[in-house]
């Protein structure tokens, strides 16, 4: 990742842990519904925005916010 795009990352989520899911859109949006189905997250409003990936053309990402 370049400089640039690591400067934007926020420092508000302190020391937690991220999960990045960075694929196309209906990649993303299938391993979201996996997680949910699986359990391994309670609600799918636990992730964000689904957002072009900045480092990746024609990709998007999604970061699970805990």
């Amino acid at each position: 990742m370049s400089t640039e795009f690591n400067e934007r990352l926020s420092d508000s989520l302190g020391h937690q842990a991220q999960i990045w899911i960075v694929g196309t859109r209906e990649q993303v949006n299938h391993i979201i519904s996996e997680m949910y189905v699986k359990q391994m997250i309670t609600d799918r409003g636990q992730f964000s925005l689904l957002v072009p990936a900045p480092f990746a053309q024609g990709k998007f990402m999604s970061v699970l916010l805990r």
